[in-house]
């Protein structure tokens, strides 16, 4: 009897500590690694101590001009802590009230001379509007004057768009400024194919120009271009600002040969490369410091931009070219009198 309560007792033993095995094992949970959320960028409200500036358009402004303009100043507005409103006129309330601290208008004029002197704590900056001169509290972004620039880089771009350099210039006879414009626009060229060397001989020298007597007809400039187009066989035509009139580079454009101008008419000329115009809304980055900083009567110059490319005239490859000659001239590094 004793000897079964003993083997009892070793089976219970046994079968405990093989139960003990069977215990489950505790699995660590996960580590959780925290994740850092930056705080939202604080962005600026405005109140009504806030420092204003107003952008003055025109009401009949195209709408992608318009919004280029407004985005621009809005911008500028932002990053300076300033409220920033648009108007389609000027009144005297408008600019009577403090907070105001900055005015840019375009034409037409909303009356600046008038309003400003009224208001010597407000700088205004007038762009393109005629008769106004800078001092005081109003700065002036005059028109652009330059002639040789755009005509060097036009000279530039067509040599490297045509074979052969077939490329030439129509201008008003006896104006000092168009002769200085056809230096440049013959150094243009030569910059970008140094000398120029042509595989068959040709009567004509290329770049040619042909000048317009100032008493013509402006109905017959038309005869000229065709002078160069078929007498002389050009490809490519730079035509100098003062006489290149909307019919005439539209008649041109039917012509079948590209064109570069310092404006685009309304419709696109055939073969409108690009536009070498003002860069307006440079200008305005330019100048923003000095109008927020109080620093008025400047006389701002527009710097020279591309517009109105065609980039299956004006590849990639070739706008960067073009860019990077642009820049080195506006840096003065490249001298359109000599090539």
């Amino acid at each position: 009897m004793r000897v079964k309560q003993f083997l009892f007792a070793i089976l219970i033993v046994a079968v405990l500590a093989a139960c003990g095995g069977n215990e489950p094992t505790e699995i660590p949970a996960p580590t959780v690694v925290p994740t850092h959320t930056p705080p939202p960028t604080a962005t600026m409200i405005p109140t009504a101590s806030t420092p204003l500036a107003i952008l003055v358009l025109p009401i009949d402004m195209d709408k992608t001009t318009s919004d280029l303009y407004q985005k621009t100043v809005y911008d500028l507005a932002q990053v300076s802590g300033f409220r920033f409103q648009v108007r389609n006129q000027l009144t005297q309330e408008d600019v009577n009230d403090p907070t105001l601290k900055v005015v840019i208008a375009l034409p037409p004029d909303p009356g600046i001379a008038t309003l400003a002197p009224t208001v010597p704590n407000v700088q205004f900056l007038a762009v393109n509007i005629p008769n106004l001169t800078a001092g005081g509290n109003l700065s002036v972004l005059a028109p652009d004057n330059q002639v040789e620039l755009p005509a060097f880089l036009a000279g530039y771009t067509l040599a490297m768009l045509t074979y052969e350099y077939h490329i030439g210039m129509l201008y008003p006879d006896g104006d000092q400024d168009a002769v200085r414009a056809v230096n440049a626009f013959n150094n243009g060229m030569r910059y970008y194919c140094g000398l120029c060397k042509r595989i068959y001989f040709t009567a004509v020298e290329y770049p040619t120009f042909l000048s317009i007597p100032t008493t013509e007809d402006v109905s017959l400039h038309g005869g000229y271009a065709n002078v160069l187009i078929n007498d002389r066989d050009v490809d490519a035509l730079y035509i100098y600002p003062s006489i290149a009139t909307d019919d005439l580079l539209t008649y041109v454009g039917t012509q079948g040969v590209y064109l570069i101008g310092t404006r685009m008419p309304p419709t696109r000329p055939g073969g409108w490369v690009m536009t070498v115009s003002p860069d307006t809304v440079k200008a305005i980055e330019i100048a923003w410091p000095q109008l927020i900083n109080g620093q008025g009567g400047q006389n701002v110059q527009s710097p020279l931009g591309l517009a109105d490319v065609d980039p299956g005239i004006l590849t990639d490859g070739k706008l960067a070219q073009v860019q990077f000659i642009l820049d080195e001239l506006l840096a003065g590094r490249i001298l359109t009198s000599n090539p």
